[in-house]
């Protein structure tokens, strides 16, 4: 028995904290708002996760300090903002072990917690990572929106914006995506996303991906595009990481998730059909970023205090 710990599972649109009992048991999950990893504003995403962790330790009736906790944040892969993040986040008093780590590696210990596998991730950005046979790891994608995150939610609502602006000037096709993105942002003109666009954070363009994926079901032919080509970055991550870390004595398991390829994502069966064809075999389970952060809280409380 280790007592209560808990894991956080951080990103550009929410958070969600999981906290085990002594058995390893789930006995409370809450969702909160927005927590990503920043050297420049450490503070912020402590608070966010300090809140969040206070509140499901409420929910569970036990109390702070707890004796671990581990975060795993978007944004914590760049070890300035992880270390200062960590930093501000033993400065709360929620736990006697503290440790910060990404998203994606608390993902990743859930969906592969010991051998070889593969971990897509899409929601407003994208990433993959993976672990060979012999134990090898390396990841693709994560350069942020400017370089890269092609396939996210971020990606995907951008270039759809771009082609409504570009449907007004007459420099591209007619899309249903105008009429159908104005309508949902409340606009009367496309001349609004200006300063919009300009305001809005990562999560709040991601958030209209969706709307774009329906687009394409309705046979919007822009939308199929943003669609097809987003689903073939995502193909890419995978397969850049199959040949990085190969060669397989067996196909590797791929894990996806992420807002929108987790089950019922909206591009989780578009994926799982242009993999269809490659030397990989999809993991079909739900993977449950704040529970493997749990998983890994559990595995500081025989570490040193820090």
């Amino acid at each position: 028995m280790t007592g209560p710990v808990v894991g956080v599972d951080g990103g550009a649109t929410r958070s969600r904290a999981v906290i085990l009992d002594g058995d390893g048991r789930e006995v409370a999950r809450m969702e909160g708002g927005p927590a990503v990893a920043d050297a420049r504003s450490p503070d912020r995403a402590a608070a966010a996760v300090a809140e969040l962790v206070r509140a499901t330790a409420t929910a569970a009736g036990v109390e702070l300090p707890l004796p671990a906790v581990w975060a795993g944040l978007a944004g914590a892969g760049r070890e300035d903002s992880r270390s200062a993040v960590q930093a501000a986040l033993r400065g709360t008093a929620l736990a006697a072990h503290v440790r910060v780590g990404t998203d994606v590696e608390a993902a990743f210990h859930h969906a592969f917690p010991s051998g070889p596998g593969i971990l897509l991730v899409a929601g407003t950005g994208s990433m993959a990572h993976g672990r060979s046979e012999g134990g090898r790891e390396a990841r693709t994608g994560g350069w942020g929106p400017l370089l890269g995150d092609e396939g996210s939610g971020y990606s995907i609502a951008l270039e759809a914006l771009r082609s409504v602006v570009r449907a007004r000037d007459g420099r591209g096709p007619e899309t249903a995506l105008t009429a159908l993105l104005l309508g949902e942002l409340g606009f009367a003109a496309e001349e609004a996303l200006v300063s919009w666009s300009a305001e809005a954070s990562k999560g709040q363009v991601a958030a209209l991906a969706p709307t774009v994926i329906r687009a394409a079901l309705g046979g919007d032919p822009v939308a199929l595009d943003i669609e097809a080509r987003a689903v073939e970055a995502l193909r890419q991550h995978v397969l850049a990481l199959v040949d990085l870390l190969g060669p397989w004595a067996t196909s590797p398991a791929v894990g996806l998730t992420g807002g929108l390829l987790n089950p019922g994502g909206p591009l989780r069966d578009a994926l799982a059909r242009a993999l269809a064809g490659d030397p990989v075999v999809l993991f079909n389970g739900a993977v449950d970023a704040a529970l493997g952060a749990a998983y890994l809280a559990r595995s500081l409380v025989n570490e040193p205090s820090a």
